[in-house]
C-alpha cells in the first residue's frame, strides 16, 4: 500500500458523513440526565482510545511496508445492521392505552430484504393500531365500559457478526393480558432471512424437537413445582382439563441466540397457563446435528 494510497483512505475516512441518526441519538442522550451522563463520560473515554488506535494502526501502516501489504489482503467481514424506532402509535385515555413502537431495520445490501421486513413490521403495527381504534369505537357505542390496553415494541435477541435474530412483543389487556411474540432471523453475511424447515434436511426435525421439548417439559415439572406446562405424562390435573401439546409447527417461531442455539418459543397460553407467560427451549444442538443441513448457524 503507497502513500497515496493510504491518504486517499485517509481522505475517504475524513470526509465521511456522520449518520443522522447518530446525532439523533447524541441528541437524546443529552436530555437523559445524570445516568446517562455517566455512560456519555465512558463512551468518551472509548472514543479517545479508538482514536488513539487509530492512530497506532497509522503510524504502524507507514513504518511497516510489509504489515501493511499484509493487512491490504484480509478482507473485512464486519457487517453493521440497525434496528430503530421508525415509528410510534399512542392512545392516553382514562381506560384505553396503546403505545406501539414500529422498528426498522437499516443496513442491509440486500434492499429487497430490508424492504420486505420494513413494509411487514410497519402494516403489522398498523393494523394493530387500527383494530385497538376499532375496539375502543366498539366499547364506546355500546356503553359496555371496560378497559382495553396494547403495548408493542421489539427487541434484539442475537447481534453478532453472522446473525441477528428481532423479536416482535404485544401484549393485549382486556381484563387479563396475554402476550405474543414473533422472530425474524437473519444472516447477515449473506443476507437471507432463516427460516426453521430452511435449517433441517427434511421434516424430521419436527418429531426430534417436539418430543425434546415434552421432555424438557416434564424435567422442568418435577423439579420446580411452579412450573406448569400442558404436557402428558406428569400426573397433574392439568392433564384432565387441558388439551396436551402434541407437537411443535413446521414453521415454528424460533431463533438462534449468541451461543449458536436453536430456542424455540411459545406465545402465552400456547402450551402453558397465563402465569408461565412466554416460554422457550433451547433445544441441544447434540440431538439435531444428524438432521441439520449444516452447522453453519447452530453449533
Amino acid at each position: 500500500m503507497n502513500d497515496k494510497k493510504l491518504q486517499e483512505l485517509k481522505n475517504d475516512y475524513m470526509n465521511t458523513r456522520i449518520p443522522d441518526e447518530l446525532e439523533f441519538t447524541v441528541q437524546k442522550a443529552l436530555k437523559e440526565g445524570d445516568k446517562m451522563a455517566r455512560k456519555q463520560n465512558m463512551g468518551r473515554k472509548w472514543a479517545g482510545a479508538a482514536v488513539a488506535s487509530l492512530l497506532l494502526f497509522t503510524s504502524v501502516l507507514n513504518t511497516s511496508p510489509s504489515v501493511a501489504q499484509a493487512l491490504s489482503n484480509v478482507p473485512i467481514i464486519t457487517k453493521i445492521v440497525d434496528v430503530l424506532t421508525f415509528q410510534e402509535y399512542h392512545v392516553n385515555e382514562e381506560n384505553y392505552k396503546a403505545n406501539i413502537k414500529v422498528p426498522e431495520v437499516k443496513g442491509l445490501s440486500n434492499q429487497t430484504l430490508e424492504n420486505s421486513l420494513n413494509i411487514k413490521y410497519l402494516e403489522e403495527n398498523k393494523k394493530l393500531y387500527q383494530d385497538f381504534i376499532k375496539d375502543i369505537e366498539a366499547l364506546k357505542s355500546s356503553d359496555s365500559g371496560g378497559h382495553l390496553g396494547v403495548d408493542s415494541g421489539y427487541e434484539i435477541k442475537t447481534d453478532n457478526d453472522q446473525i441477528l435474530s428481532i423479536g416482535r412483543w404485544v401484549v393485549k389487556t382486556a381484563g387479563s393480558a396475554a402476550e405474543t411474540i414473533k422472530y425474524d432471523t437473519i444472516d447477515k453475511q449473506n443476507e437471507i432471512l432463516i427460516t426453521l424447515p430452511s435449517l433441517f434436511k427434511d421434516d424430521k426435525y419436527i418429531k426430534v424437537i417436539s418430543e425434546n421439548i415434552k421432555k424438557q417439559m416434564r424435567e422442568q415439572m418435577q423439579t420446580d413445582t411452579g412450573k406448569i406446562y400442558w404436557v402428558s405424562g406428569t400426573g397433574t390435573d392439568e392433564e384432565l382439563f387441558t388439551e396436551p401439546f402434541a407437537s411443535i409447527a413446521r414453521n415454528q417461531n424460533f431463533y438462534i441466540n449468541n451461543s449458536g442455539k436453536l430456542v424455540i418459543s411459545f406465545d402465552e397460553y400456547e402450551v402453558a397457563p397465563g402465569c408461565m407467560g412466554v416460554v422457550e427451549f433451547t433445544i441441544p444442538s447434540e440431538l439435531i446435528s444428524e438432521i441439520l443441513v449444516s452447522n453453519e448457524y447452530i453449533k
